[in-house]
């Protein structure tokens, strides 16, 4: 049809209700494609939406899906009173299965009959008769139009089958073929409503209204209605409905919805919060920074949606074969009905029925199914544990890697600068006069490190502030230099003090700091050196758990990249022990390290922020990025997100994909096993339409029941 991005703007998404299968999914799709002034359409059924490229209307797109009964409705109106809720309602159980009820009351009735009056008799054909007519309405409604344009699915053989069994007289069977199979449908639809359950849940945790304050009064507001910079009031026990930044206020806030995190995170004066997560204890005052369509919780709802709609390897495999699969089966079938008669002298009725049977056995629902429930399951899943993937592709390939490679900053470590050590050389010099001077300096430094040296001099009360630091200069790549009461102070790296000529006699105290993993920053006058001050990027807690879990899931080499020295890279590679490490490296080193290890491993994941390690991440088979949560860049560059700043989601994500992988890997071979073994039955004349649906029927709720497992994997 083109290339969508042609007709961006004319493009609108709308919900849909009652799917019951991909291939009715597909048939919508074809249909709406159809309709006048519609440039193309693209439905997304793990989702259960359609994006429509053109102009149309409600009606027209509620006509395409007659066929299925669909309900639509444009995704802007979901959260309306008039909207999505009218497809949500709750229908009684007798009214939304009333057909298939009336149909098991009509087969009942029937074998009654057939108990008392004879197979032959009228009241009993008539009986299985209206069961087939009542039960399998929907069945037939697009059975026969597939018949009519030549169109082959599975609803397409189940009405040959059903049509081919009165013919034979084969009434009963017809009846039980049509009940099993509306019930088959029926428990297919309940188990992907069941899947996409797991994204529903997160529309519905943002609350629709909010308390602003506008004009100096304080009202509700619907959050279609609010705007960006209006000052929002969430009291404790009220879940935040926008994005924003605290402005007043202290709380601890429960994220869970949207990074997994279980333990709630302490919110103050400029930090940031998102719209669906619970105000736990105090009275937060918070700026709206995002429109509710921005908002990081849409943004995920949004991306697991089209996770949803990619289709996985397997799956595009799977619709590949079904394509040819059916027909196949058809053929299969007619020679069985053909041949045995024809050359060999066989009863008709004998073998028409076998070849009806094999039409039956031969329908693909488990098959078809076997793939997308898993996908589904398991996206949904893993985006309510704060873990984002974007597709089922990724999540297939994350289950395959063995090699994973580590941004260092932000990533294995907390990417916040520490002082770990502070030695004093000169035993003159009292300690804290000591540190005083080196905080007083650095107060007036743009150096990274300088923070830190703050943050410690706050942390023990040293007073730095009222010390007056004159002629204050920086030293290009060095340090820095500033005169107090009359004396000049040098800070900076050893090399500095190098270049003054001072004799270094700190020299053995550096090199044991930086084999530590440390940076060495050296305080002194042009006469003497004064004291060492050691600052670290401090590992996470964590980090030495993950890769351990990761080695014991398979991964056999874990590599660190950094731009540090070689001595404080080897000491973070061995404290968190990875298996490699690779240092002194720029942004376009770390990118030709993927390149490498993807000639030689073919597959490789990169972790990093998803800022500067875009090119890598975007490089390596399955970008993974850190601290998905708010940031923008991360959700847009990386296959994967975590979307809590915690690397522990990492064996997480790896388990519910390997497990994803096994789970579709049993659906399959066993969809394909039990049609074989029911074709076998052919062979010595055992198959019957019993067995048949029955075999048909099985496969398919154990493909979905096996599939829903993925529910169960756990963080």
């Amino acid at each position: 049809m083109g290339e969508p991005e042609k007709w961006e703007d004319e493009k609108n998404v709308y919900r849909v209700q009652g799917f019951s299968c991909a291939n009715c999914a597909g048939k919508f799709e074809k249909n709406v494609k159809q309709i006048p002034g519609v440039q193309d359409a693209k439905v997304n059924f793990g989702a259960s939406k359609i994006s429509v490229y053109g102009e149309t209307s409600i009606e027209d797109l509620e006509k395409a899906g007659a066929f299925e009964n669909l309900k639509v409705v444009h995704e802007k109106k979901r959260n309306s009173n008039t909207g999505f809720q009218h497809i949500e309602q709750k229908e009684s159980f007798i009214k939304k299965h009333g057909r298939i009820l009336t149909s098991v009351l009509l087969i009942c009735m029937g074998y009654l009959s057939l108990l008392v009056n004879g197979e032959e008799n009228v009241s009993t054909i008539t009986l299985f008769a209206a069961a087939i007519v009542i039960g399998g309405y929907s069945l037939f409604k697009v059975g026969f139009q597939n018949l009519i344009r030549l169109e082959f699915d599975m609803k397409t053989l189940m009405t040959v089958a059903v049509i081919g069994a009165a013919l034979i007289g084969e009434w009963a069977e017809g009846a039980v073929v049509v009940i099993l199979f509306a019930i088959s449908e029926a428990l297919e639809r309940f188990s992907m409503d069941r899947a996409r359950q797991s994204i529903r849940s997160l529309m519905d945790i943002s609350p629709k209204e909010a308390l602003v304050r506008r004009d100096d009064k304080e009202k509700k507001i619907h959050v279609d209605d609010i705007r960006i910079g209006d000052i929002m009031i969430i009291k404790p026990g009220q879940k935040i409905a926008m994005d924003g930044i605290v402005v007043n206020g202290y709380s601890a806030v429960n994220q869970a919805t949207i990074t997994g995190e279980s333990v709630p995170v302490e919110k103050a004066v400029d930090d940031e919060v998102f719209a669906g997560t619970l105000n736990e204890e105090g009275l937060l005052i918070v700026s709206v920074t995002k429109k509710t369509e921005d908002t990081t919780l849409s943004k995920i709802i949004y991306l697991v949606e089209e996770a949803q709609a990619e289709r996985a390897p397997s799956q595009a495999f799977i619709d590949q074969f079904a394509k040819y699969y059916t027909p196949l089966i058809m053929m299969i079938a007619a020679l069985v009905a053909i041949i045995p008669p024809l050359f060999f002298g066989a009863s008709w009725d004998t073998w028409v029925y076998q070849g009806l049977a094999v039409l039956v056995v031969g329908c693909p629902c488990a098959l078809v199914i076997s793939t997308p429930v898993s996908i589904v399951t398991a996206i949904g899943n893993a985006a309510r544990n704060g873990v984002l993937v974007k597709g089922g592709v990724y999540l297939e390939k994350l289950g395959a890697l063995k090699v994973i490679a580590f941004d260092k900053t932000g990533t294995l470590t907390k990417g916040i600068p520490v002082v770990t050590d502070v030695k004093i050389i000169n035993n003159q010099a009292h300690p804290e006069q000591v540190f005083a001077t080196i905080a007083a300096l650095e107060n007036r430094s743009q150096h990274p490190l300088a923070s830190a040296i703050i943050k410690k001099a706050e942390q023990d009360n040293i007073e730095y502030a009222n010390v007056v630091v004159e002629n204050f200069s920086s030293i290009t790549g060095k340090g820095i230099r500033g005169d107090i009461n009359g004396i000049t102070y040098y800070i900076g790296s050893p090399r500095l003090f190098r270049d003054l000529g001072i004799e270094h006699v700190s020299e053995a105290e550096v090199t044991l700091l930086q084999e530590e993993g440390k940076t060495a920053v050296v305080m002194g006058t042009e006469k003497e050196i004064m004291a060492v001050v050691a600052v670290a990027d401090e590992v996470r807690e964590t980090s030495k758990e993950v890769i351990q879990k990761l080695h014991q899931l398979g991964i056999r080499k874990t590599i660190m990249l950094t731009g540090d020295n070689h001595q404080t890279a080897q000491a973070i590679a061995g404290e968190v022990a990875v298996t490699d490490v690779e240092s002194e490296l720029l942004p376009e080193d770390k990118l030709n390290v993927i390149k490498k290890l993807s000639a030689e491993y073919d597959s490789v994941s990169m972790i990093g922020d998803g800022v500067n390690d875009a090119p890598a991440l975007a490089a390596s088979t399955v970008g993974i990025a850190m601290g998905g949560a708010g940031t923008d860049t991360a959700l847009e560059t990386a296959d994967v997100a975590l979307m809590s700043d915690d690397l522990t989601k990492l064996p997480f994500a790896f388990k519910l994909s390997r497990k994803t992988l096994t789970i579709i890997k049993q659906n399959i071979t066993f969809s394909i096993a039990i049609k074989v073994i029911a074709l076998l039955l052919v062979i010595p004349g055992w198959l019957t339409l019993w067995i048949a649906i029955i075999a048909d029927m099985g496969a398919t709720l154990l493909v979905t029941a096996n599939g829903l497992r993925l529910l169960k994997v756990k963080d």
